[in-house]
């Protein structure tokens, strides 16, 4: 089902989604807002200045200084807090409501560049290609290792991932995600290739291939499956990454991965934008099929999947 909706707001804004709402972020300003696409209610967030260290960390582009945005409860409470991944090398901070400024993630160095968070039990999970972190307590200003990175080394285009399904933390490793230089562009749709100094060939990608590890949080080991019974899992964009269970709602195939473009860093370039590299991948025979047959391009917001809540 498809619904067609104006969200005035958001509108020429970069989005990211949790719990139903929609962290946005402008390019002019660089304003950060919390909203709910639905109601229309808005909180306005510290702008991205007031990070530690702002000025050496700052992207060239200010809608895309945050890369991930994940709350830890429904923003109706006082009680909650918003983690996100932020800067040029992807540090993690987080803001609790009355805070005037963002507080960064201590004990990170810019060998443990942070790939995804999700927060499950009363605490945030960070993978850091490195292994899962759990960022602990009321206060969540130090991390501590909960498991050890089973992968050995990886390509360069692979993009790693981090959830919460039916009480276990699964990382997932998403191949072809990322770019590679090519000469011919062979995506379903051509694209205008804008370009870049330093660039001798078309920046083109496309996801080929899905691994996902389940992590025991009591023994810290780490195992490959390709079995999530009646789950599916709908993340790899810029929403927190959530775990359904496919029988309770109608079109939703069990054991699947249902994906979006992430890869916003191509975005620029291309005259139509990005967007293309979604679909549903079978873990059990390693298919890919599209979810939606429209087109989606876009220069600063890929297309998100957002979980329905009430305001």
């Amino acid at each position: 089902m498809v619904l067609h909706k104006r969200i005035p707001k958001a509108t020429g804004k970069r989005c990211m989604e949790s719990m139903g709402w929609l962290i946005t972020v402008g390019d002019d300003e660089g304003e950060i807002n919390l909203l709910h696409p639905f109601s229309g209610v808005q909180f306005e967030l510290p702008h991205q200045n007031t990070t530690e260290n702002y000025d050496n960390h700052a992207t060239l582009h200010l809608m895309t200084f945050f890369q991930k945005a994940v709350l830890s409860g429904s923003p109706h409470t006082s009680d909650y807090i918003l983690m996100v991944i932020e800067g040029d090398i992807d540090f993690l901070s987080f803001w609790r409501p009355g805070d005037l400024r963002w507080t960064r993630i201590e004990e990170q160095t810019p060998q443990s560049t942070i790939g995804d968070v999700v927060h499950f039990n009363g605490h945030f999970y960070a993978f850091d290609f490195f292994w899962p972190r759990d960022v602990d307590g009321p206060e969540p200003t130090k991390t501590h290792i909960v498991a050890q990175q089973p992968f050995g080394p990886r390509d360069s285009r692979d993009k790693l991932y981090i959830l919460e399904s039916l009480g276990s933390l699964f990382v997932v490793v998403r191949v072809g995600g990322r770019a590679r230089h090519v000469k011919d562009d062979y995506d379903r749709i051509p694209l205008t290739f804008i370009p870049v100094e330093g660039v001798v060939a078309e920046l083109t990608y496309g996801t080929t291939d899905f691994q996902v590890f389940q992590v025991d949080l009591a023994s810290g080991k780490v195992t490959r499956t390709k079995e999530l019974g009646d789950r599916s899992f709908f993340f790899l964009g810029a929403n927190a990454s959530i775990s359904v269970q496919a029988s309770q709602f109608p079109g939703i195939k069990p054991n699947h991965i249902y994906f979006t473009d992430d890869y916003w860093e191509t975005y620029l370039h291309y005259e139509e934008g990005g967007g293309l590299d979604m679909g549903v991948f079978s873990l059990a025979d390693g298919s890919i099929q599209p979810h939606y047959k429209g087109v989606s391009l876009s220069h600063f917001c890929p297309p998100i999947w957002v979980t329905p809540t009430l305001c």
